[in-house]
């Protein structure tokens, strides 16, 4: 039988590319975390680890098990974390969400859910997809509101961690100019209208997704300004410092500075979704993402008006 207590060696091994930082970071000696890993490879008839002088290499053996490990570590937090609800006087329900995504589908499903569970806590963590999702998998929160980009979903089919993912809505990105900008008026823009423009950026994430659509259109970004907050980038471009990218639903609402207009294909485009577990599943889980199934097929932003731009 493989021991738990190894595996999460090997683990930290993995993780700190060497004995000798992961012996640190367990607070062990080298020569400890040596004996463990030979051990582990002495059980398994095969080595896992093979140390060269740039560090530890894992085997195809040792990959496996690393990934066996966090499922293994992720079943016993989530595990922990259940018993720990045995005990509690209320069911607590505690969601991870992105901004954008919260500030959309969030309100009217979270206001129909406690008026359906009044004695139900709830918690809304704010966290970006590559926080929350491990969060869901370790137990540390019950359902995530994430998303990603073109490409595959941030959960495969045959997820070995048991987490699902469940597709809402897709949020397609759009160009939002000064309103003076000459195509303002513009019914839709290719992005290679845009090669001379200067950039301002709402998310780090949207810069390597721009630079990427920007190659295949033929030009080099022009960064003027950076930010974490797609309000905050509007409030530039309305400034005059350049034009920004902004996901569907974070977009304005009409005004006298700021202008508009969708991307013509091939356009980069948010894919909204909810990631849940599929361990021991919860009634109370399937009743709030059934209410968010609900929200995004007709979505409305914080102030009640339909979502996107007018």
């Amino acid at each position: 039988m493989i021991d738990v207590r190894r595996l999460a060696i090997l683990r930290a091994v993995a993780e700190h590319g060497s004995f000798n930082r992961a012996a640190a970071a367990l607070c062990l000696t080298p020569s400890a975390v040596s004996q463990h890993i030979a051990a582990l490879e002495r059980g398994l008839g095969r080595p896992v680890a093979v140390r060269s002088t740039r560090g530890v290499t894992l085997t195809e053996a040792g990959r496996l098990l690393v990934e066996t490990a966090e499922t293994v570590s992720a079943e016993l937090e989530h595990a922990r974390r259940r018993i720990d609800r045995l005990t509690a006087e209320r069911p607590r329900l505690t969601i991870a969400t992105f901004t954008s995504g919260g500030r959309l589908l969030l309100p009217g499903a979270l206001a129909r859910f406690v008026a359906e569970h009044p004695g139900v806590e709830v918690t809304v963590l704010e966290r970006e997809p590559e926080h929350s999702l491990p969060m869901v998998r370790r137990g540390a929160a019950d359902i995530a509101l994430a998303y990603h980009y073109d490409g595959t979903p941030p959960v495969r089919p045959d997820d070995r961690s048991g987490l699902d993912w469940t597709p809402l809505l897709d949020d397609p990105l759009w160009v939002v100019l000064p309103t003076g900008h000459p195509l303002a008026g513009r019914a839709a823009l290719a992005l290679g209208e845009l090669a001379a423009e200067r950039w301002v950026l709402g998310c780090l994430k949207t810069e390597g997704i721009l630079r990427r659509y920007a190659a295949v259109a033929g030009f080099e970004l022009r960064i003027s300004g950076s930010t974490t907050d797609y309000f905050f980038a509007q409030s530039l471009v309305a400034a005059g410092l350049g034009v920004c990218l902004v996901p569907q639903v974070s977009l304005p609402p009409p005004t006298r500075d700021l202008a508009v207009v969708p991307l013509e294909p091939p356009r980069p485009t948010r894919r909204i979704g909810l990631a849940t577990t599929r361990r021991t599943p919860r009634p109370l889980v399937t009743a709030l993402a059934d209410l968010l199934l609900t929200a995004s097929a007709s979505p409305v932003d914080a102030s009640g008006a339909p979502a996107g731009p007018v």
